[in-house]
């Protein structure tokens, strides 16, 4: 099959593990996000995301076609959605789309964005993540995302899990992260012990079988943000993160990154 390339022209799309609406979701496709599509099954289409990568299963329907040469210039898409609760676009049709913080504004120009041939009216300022400052946004950035409901594959204001959470927060400032905590994990410097933490690092956990299964960015070098039921601050040692709700530590600490110096 020729490469076929599309565009999320929904606010959040799911990504299934198969081509199944019972499927479980694996990711979610924000607003302006690009994708390769890879096989086609009715309307279930296998899709990679152009930003970090992944794989999943979409209704067709929420996207909108692209050509490679689009596909390839939408990956220096770095006008996005900001941290705001409500982001909304007009449609051609004057219907409106409220957008979660970090979705793409693909070919914006004056007061107006494309998702493949629909065009589409901004009524908020966008976020430039050219113009962040990591080391003075990291902090408020992510406390924007405080008590949003943990949700396995999410990526939006609605549900964000550890992974999304993490990566959510860096796109606004303008540092890609792979999807997942273990793939995460390769990426950035290490840091080699927990004092030497600051803001914006990110801490990693493991299972009782070593396998990284959880992710979150340090405040401090004793306070972590994560989304864990919600997102929220948790004190965090060298043994891990303790739950005071809980009694009890529920995360153990394996490795730190760091992706700012």
């Amino acid at each position: 099959m020729e490469n076929q390339y599309g565009i999320c022209r929904v606010a959040v799309a799911p990504l299934r593990a198969s081509a199944s609406d019972k499927a479980e979701i694996v990711s979610q496709l924000l607003f302006g996000e690009h994708v390769e599509i890879i096989q086609k099954e009715e309307r279930w289409w296998l899709i990679q995301n152009g930003y970090d990568g992944y794989e999943g299963w979409m209704d067709f329907r929420q996207l909108a076609p692209v050509t490679q040469q689009e596909f390839i210039e939408m990956q220096d898409c770095k006008c996005l959605s900001p941290l705001n609760f409500d982001n909304t676009l007009t449609a051609a049709d004057g219907s409106f789309y409220h957008l979660s913080p970090s979705s793409n504004l693909p070919y914006l120009a004056d007061g107006y964005c494309y998702a493949g041939k629909e065009k589409f009216k901004l009524n908020f300022i966008p976020h430039d993540s050219l113009k962040a400052d990591f080391k003075a946004e990291v902090e408020s950035t992510a406390k924007f995302f405080q008590n949003i409901p943990y949700l396995w594959g999410g990526r939006n204001l609605f549900g964000l899990d550890c992974s999304g959470f993490v990566q959510t927060v860096f796109k606004m400032l303008n540092i890609k992260l792979n999807r997942d905590a273990s793939q995460q994990a390769e990426q950035g410097e290490l840091v080699g012990f927990l004092a030497e933490c600051k803001a914006g690092d990110v801490a990693f956990f493991d299972n009782t079988e070593g396998k990284i299964t959880h992710v979150g960015i340090m405040l401090s070098n004793n306070e972590i943000i994560h989304s864990s039921g919600k997102v929220r601050i948790d004190p965090v040692d060298d043994e891990g993160i303790y739950n005071k709700e809980l009694g009890k530590y529920t995360h153990k600490l394996r490795i730190i990154k760091r992706f700012v110096e």
